[in-house]
């Protein structure tokens, strides 16, 4: 008996190996697959989290970028999600704001509405149409949805414009800003206030929710700021103003990792020429611009064009006046990358990055015998100052970049030499601040570049250096992050001798080289702390970058 009931048994597994064989096809990567979809099973949801990456892009052009918010008391604190909120107006000096929610749509309630609903309250949990921002950008993210929603009790509230409406037990607080008033209107199917305006009686967020939002009135640099108090619903009823402080990135980041570059639009940049002479030109994708003289630019370059005179020496005659032509030719894009690992604990990001990277072409000449020296120090003249104030989408979270580049020539001359020099130089750059926890915040300044001599003449004996640069700031919400000078440059010397005898006959010689190079110093500032890392009590240098080559040399004999 016992036999026959082994032998079933093992009948019973032959079935269904060879079933197992055939579903699967004999592959040899069926193991590996299992192992997968096991380590997937197991996975637990903060897990999940902690590893999610943000998409780092360009933020919508057609409309109002939507903002973000956390929510102060969420389970998952630092995690923001995409919201229908807006900033109506901001005070700098004060810190407060008017956050407004978009107008109740008037919409029929759905026979069979999603259980999902019953627990969340914000833009991000209902359907487009329910939570659709009324500028057409669109607003849910879909995060409140589904199972995860459903565990979450009535008393939390989601990221969004009816975040006021809580339980009983928390609406007594002081701020007035958690609690369904008397009057409170619910929805007849699920219990809690529609998801398009905020409940009667409530404010759309509370204290402790932390906004990041694009430039807005009163903010032209964007706001991340978290909610300290609730002031009270405006006169007409369209907001409610709000006591905010500045707030961090890991607040509304959280656990998340984002790495990418995102180009700067050459069309968006507002320019401001110092001198007279100055020519902008630039090309955007899909829209051309060319630059002077039919010379057509790649595409997201920006080139700016001068020609000025220089001081001449003292003494030096009409034929050696100085002057400098040439463009500068960019194409910056901002650099930004985070690693949230560990930041939903409260603690700092495990790492973080903020920069300018782009590509540099620049062909510029010096001419005559310039006087380029001030109490030992070189002359600089700035050409052209310009700024920009990007905006990236790192995940849900709007992040407003904030760019000044200031265009420049500097000449350090002891006005004996005479030039007629020319360079051609291409090349790329990358400087910005990077912090891990190992070594906290460091600079980072990278530059290679090539240069070729169009031109040389060197005469008489001197020295003299010229520079055709750009300084560059980099900060986040009207902050200064990073301050970087990339200086591509020219130097000439020249050296002579002469012998002479008292029947008249002598001889000279003489020689000369030119020089190619770049300078790239700057500084870390203080501000950069809004990663919601480590303050440091003074300014980092970002590490000073030299490097010159020979581009061409001489010299002459005469009798």
């Amino acid at each position: 008996m016992h036999k026959l009931r082994r032998h079933a048994l093992l009948s019973a597994l032959s079935a269904i190996t060879v079933a197992t064989l055939l579903a699967t096809g004999c592959s040899q990567d069926s193991s590996s697959t299992a192992d997968k979809a096991r380590a997937a099973a197991v996975e637990t949801p903060e897990a999940a989290a902690a590893e999610e990456q943000l998409a780092v892009v360009s933020a919508p052009t057609d409309g109002a970028t939507p903002a973000a918010v956390a929510d102060g008391n969420a389970v998952d604190q630092g995690k923001a999600k995409k919201s229908t909120l807006k900033v109506a107006s901001y005070d700098r000096k004060t810190g407060r704001a008017v956050i407004a929610a978009p107008p109740a749509r008037d919409t029929e309630p759905t026979a069979d509405p999603s259980p999902s609903k019953s627990a969340a309250t914000g833009p991000g949990s209902g359907s487009d149409a329910e939570s659709g921002d009324e500028s057409g950008s669109g607003s849910g993210s879909g995060s409140g949805s589904g199972a995860a929603a459903e565990q979450r009790p009535d008393a939390e509230r989601d990221s969004g414009p009816d975040k006021g409406s809580r339980s009983d037990s928390e609406s007594g607080s002081d701020s007035g800003s958690a609690g369904d008033g008397p009057g409170t209107e619910r929805d007849p199917a699920s219990g809690s206030a529609p998801a398009s305006a905020p409940a009667a009686g409530s404010h759309p967020v509370a204290v402790g929710d932390v906004i990041a939002s694009a430039p807005a009135p009163g903010a032209p640099d964007g706001l991340l700021a978290k909610v300290t108090d609730i002031v009270g619903t405006t006169e007409d009823g369209s907001g409610t103003t709000v006591q905010t402080e500045p707030a961090e990135l890991n607040s509304v980041l959280g656990e998340g990792k984002a790495d990418g570059t995102v180009p700067v639009d050459p069309s968006t940049m507002d320019i401001d020429p110092l001198v007279q002479g100055v020519k902008v030109s630039w090309a955007k994708t899909g829209d051309l611009t060319f630059g002077p003289q039919g010379a057509k630019l790649p595409l997201g370059s920006l080139r700016i064009d001068v020609g000025a005179a220089v001081e001449t020496a003292a003494g030096a005659p009409a034929s050696a006046a100085a002057s400098v032509h040439g463009f500068v030719q960019l194409a910056p894009e901002v650099a930004f990358s985070y690693d949230g690992s560990g930041a939903g604990t409260g603690a700092a990001p495990g790492g973080a990055f903020l920069g300018l990277t782009g590509d540099w072409a620049s062909k510029w000449s010096l001419k005559g015998r310039a006087a380029g020296t001030t109490d030992g120090k070189p002359v600089r003249v700035p050409f052209a100052e310009l700024h920009a104030d990007p905006v990236i989408q790192v995940g849900p979270v709007p992040i407003v970049v904030n760019l000044d580049l200031v265009c420049y020539f500097q000449v350090n001359a002891d006005g004996r030499v005479t030039v007629d020099v020319e360079q051609d130089l291409k090349g790329d750059f990358r400087v910005g601040g990077n912090f891990t926890w190992a070594k906290g915040w460091t600079g980072v300044s990278e530059s290679k570049m090539t240069g070729e001599p169009l031109k040389a003449t060197v005469t008489a004996t001197g020295k003299v250096k010229a520079a055709l640069g750009a300084e560059a700031t980099i900060g986040l919400y009207g902050t200064v992050g990073v301050t970087a000078d990339l200086a591509p440059y020219l130097r000439a010397e020249a050296d002579a001798t002469a012998e002479g005898s008292a029947n008249g006959t002598g001889s000279a010689k003489g020689a000369w080289a030119l020089y190619g190079g770049v300078d790239l110093t700057g500084t870390l500032n203080i501000q950069l702390s809004i990663f919601g890392t480590p303050i440091f009590q003074k300014k980092i240098p970002l590490g000073a970058l030299h490097e010159e080559w020979l581009l061409t040399k001489g010299e002459a004999a005469t009798a």
